[in-house]
């Protein structure tokens, strides 16, 4: 499927809204044609844009590199760190602008999303610094070092379309149905729903439409604009048997496609592009092994045909030989009797005589033979030269065993190709994932602060009159807070563990420390007069009710949020126990975070019912769960969670 520019339109106004004040944090190759851009806010989740030759689109889904993109360089140079500050249509057309500002400058990325398709970087005067594909044809010529210039013009912009532009249709020769594609440059699906809806005949002669059937038409455009621009969608994934489509709005269909309805016109997009890039990609992965196996199919075809030959041919000569051998015993006494001729050619064989030397042909198998030479001794010089092709038929069949296992191995080989070609689902993440965060067992959100911003947020922005704030007897302790909390003693001393091991006790292996609690109303986020405190710190005033912590474990929880979607939790044994269905239980000292990482999550998929659950979580967020510094792992089991 292609986009269409009424749809590039709801694409870019959406996108635009969602990515306002994001910056660049990563960019990455996904194929030849296809750019994957992260997007990071330190106070929203992050988003995935993919940038491809056929659409820009917000992605689900992060697929592995599949092959290599030479813009990709030169974008991480000038874009890393910057912000779309605006993402705009060209027109009606199938191409869009995205502005990124930073540092001083400002970048265009252009898409066009038609044909061949294009990446184009340029500067903020249109000067092309890197494109994916250099054009020179007889309207334009886009290069590195030139100017910008888009494709003429493909004709009405929909988007500025007045009754007049309609009229125009009184001199078409072409049906109203093809009219419409064509004049308004939608796809055949929207040219068909507006003459549906229009109730219009669309193979009526363009020429032969009515005054009233003109002003139906007319308010029709502009009805499946609003719906499909505005975002007044009812969107389902249609599916022939050879293609796909999503449509935002239900269409008319001829039968036989299946329909299956999906919550965005993004999602769908999104379900659908990433199919492509991914087949695209085992496709590609699997291209030069696939020519492999073509290869060794046809030799093991030809092979096959050979020792079928061969052996056909052997049981000729060996059946002429023992003929031979029965025309002896009626008295022929040579291979020159007039009666062998004719004898021979009876038994599909021939003389011949060449050069001199005289031959028995036999299926195109010439045998010399001593024209001397009795009945007898001929016909064993048959049977010899039968057995000869036997032991060639067995140099062939170890040849063609040869090829079975190539072949077999490159079968393997395309099929560890295709695999190759691997994809993690962008998880939908709750505000509080991005703090530290757990349940406690008697189910009270507690979230805490990861540095010195996210520490400041915490406070800032989460703090409720009725919750309770944490933090331990160390510098580069994180502020916990305990949403709604009460005074539980088993509730209090859970999050007053978390704070200790998620302070720098952790990294230095400090046992025995305090953590204390406070009200809200004792945390003060300004300095006293003359004196500063550092970001992410605060003032505490009034009584501390000091906890202490005993322990120093965590536990690393598979946290079920409903039927199909999980997290990783990290908080006390206790709490993780409660609430998690698998966990593993660590402790300070050890391996670094990124080995912990990778021994929880093999931890992980002992538990065999949640298995494909666990390989959709990958390293990073392991390490992400885990407290700064080494650990080791103490045990793990099943939690309470589980049933």
């Amino acid at each position: 499927m292609t986009l269409a520019g009424i749809e590039l339109r709801y694409l870019v106004t959406e996108i635009g809204n969602k990515v306002r004040d994001y910056y660049v944090s990563n960019i990455y190759g996904i194929s030849r044609n296809s750019i994957l851009f992260k997007l990071h806010h330190p106070e929203k989740p992050d988003i995935l844009l993919m940038f491809s030759t056929f659409g820009l689109w917000i992605t689900s889904v992060k697929i592995n590199q599949i092959e290599e993109n030479r813009l990709v360089k030169r974008l991480r140079n000038d874009l890393l760190r910057t912000r779309i500050s605006e993402i705009k249509q060209l027109g009606s057309e199938r191409i869009a602008y995205v502005t990124f500002s930073g540092f001083n400058q400002d970048f265009v990325l252009v898409g066009e999303f038609f044909g061949d398709g294009n990446i184009i970087l340029c500067n903020k005067e249109m000067k092309i610094l890197s494109l994916l594909h250099s054009i020179e044809v007889r309207h334009r010529k886009l290069g590195v070092g030139l100017a910008y210039v888009p494709p003429p013009s493909s004709g009405l912009d929909i988007f500025e379309i007045t009754k007049k532009d309609i009229e125009s249709i009184k001199i078409a020769e072409a049906p109203v149905v093809r009219w419409i594609g064509r004049t308004l440059g939608l796809p055949a699906k929207y040219a068909e729903e507006i003459v549906r809806i229009s109730n219009v005949n669309p193979q009526a002669i363009g020429k032969t439409v009515t005054d009233e059937e003109i002003e139906t038409i007319f308010h029709s455009v502009k009805d499946l604009l609003h719906r499909v621009v505005d975002g007044n969608h009812d969107p389902c994934i249609i599916r022939g048997e050879k293609s796909a489509d999503v449509s935002p709005i239900p269409i008319s269909i001829t039968g036989g496609e299946k329909i299956i309805k999906v919550s965005s016109f993004m999602e769908g997009l999104d379900s659908l592009f990433s199919e492509n890039l991914l087949e695209h990609g085992k496709l590609s992965q699997s291209n030069t092994v696939t020519q492999k196996i073509v290869e060794l199919e046809h030799k093991l075809e030809e092979q096959n045909k050979a020792i079928s030959v061969v052996k056909e041919r052997s049981g000729m000569i060996s059946a002429v030989a023992k003929a031979l051998l029965g025309i002896a015993g009626t008295g022929v006494t040579s291979i020159q009797d007039p009666s062998i001729p004719e004898f021979l050619k009876k038994h599909n064989a021939d003389l011949r005589r060449e050069s001199g030397m005289l031959f028995i042909d036999i299926s195109d198998e010439k045998i010399k033979i001593d024209p001397q030479s009795s009945i007898q001794a001929i016909s064993s010089t048959l049977f010899n030269e039968s057995k000869r092709q036997m032991k060639a038929i067995e140099t062939i069949d170890m040849e063609r065993k040869k090829t079975e296992r190539n072949l077999e191995a490159f079968r393997k080989q395309a099929t560890i190709a295709r695999d190759s070609v691997v994809f993690s689902i962008q998880k939908k993440k709750e505000w509080y994932e991005r703090y530290r965060w757990f349940f406690t067992s008697d189910g009270l959100l507690a979230i805490g602060g990861r540095d010195a911003s996210s520490n400041s947020s915490v406070i800032r922005k989460h703090l409720n009159k009725n919750d309770k704030v944490f933090h331990a007897e160390i510098v580069g302790s994180p502020f916990f807070i305990l949403r709604e909390g009460n005074e539980n003693p088993s509730t209090i001393t859970e999050v007053a563990q978390a704070t200790v091991c998620f302070s720098r006790a952790w990294r230095e292996g400090l046992y025995g420390l305090n953590a204390y609690w406070v009200h809200p109303d004792q945390v003060k986020t300004a300095a006293p007069t003359g004196q500063f405190i550092a970001k992410g710190s605060f003032v505490i005033e009034g009584t501390k009710n000091f906890v202490q912590v005993s322990t120093m474990q965590l536990a690393v929880g598979l946290y079920q949020k409903n039927d199909d979607d999980y997290s990783l939790m990290c908080g006390p044994v206790s709490a993780v126990k409660k609430n998690c269905i698998y966990y593993v239980i660590i402790e300070p000292s050890g391996v670094d975070m990124v080995e912990i990482a990778k021994k929880i999550r093999l931890e992980f998929l002992k538990f065999k019912d949640k298995e494909d659950v666990v390989k959709a979580f990958t390293i990073d967020d392991f390490t992400r769960a885990v407290p700064a510094g080494d650990s080791h792992i103490v045990s793990s089991g099943v939690g309470q969670a589980y049933n």
